[in-house]
């Protein structure tokens, strides 16, 4: 008789992939990857975009807030008529959440209150981040969940 393999949570699969997207090619990119990913697994995608903080003196006097609002609304417009596209073809349960600061802080409260099985990130497409460390890279460091790098 064969001896049966069991899961350690109950199932075989993540039951939240949180995707970070902040409007770049590589991050719409990673959130197709992500949509798949949760559609085969029937997970929750939890789509966040960071909004950055920006101290007083970078900010001089500049609306920052209002401008990171209107473009988590634009992400989030853009998230739904990619939706209503692949409504009856294909079906993704999603949520889109906003949180505040920088992105590698902003993805890391965002799966740890989102309870994420798996994070997906866009590869970054600034050329100094090969040096200093980019976001995903800081991510896979942390080793608190499986993090993949789409780019």
């Amino acid at each position: 008789m064969a001896e049966q393999h069991q899961f350690e949570r109950g199932t075989d699969g993540p039951k939240v992939i949180v995707v970070g997207v902040d409007g770049s090619d590589s991050s719409w990119r990673a959130a197709s990857y992500a949509g798949g990913l949760a559609r085969r697994q029937r997970a929750l995608l939890a789509v966040v975009y960071v909004q950055p903080m920006l101290t007083a003196g970078a900010a001089l006097g500049a609306p920052v807030a209002e401008t990171t609002d209107e473009i988590a609304e634009d992400l989030v417009a853009q998230v739904r008529s990619a939706a209503a596209l692949l409504k009856g073809i294909f079906e993704v349960r999603w949520e889109f959440h906003t949180f505040r600061g920088d992105a590698y802080s902003g993805l890391v409260k965002a799966a740890d209150e989102l309870k994420a099985d798996a994070v997906v990130v866009g590869a970054s497409e600034q050329a100094g981040h090969r040096f200093i460390g980019s976001v995903a890279i800081r991510l896979v460091k942390a080793g608190r969940w499986p993090v993949t790098v789409v780019p």
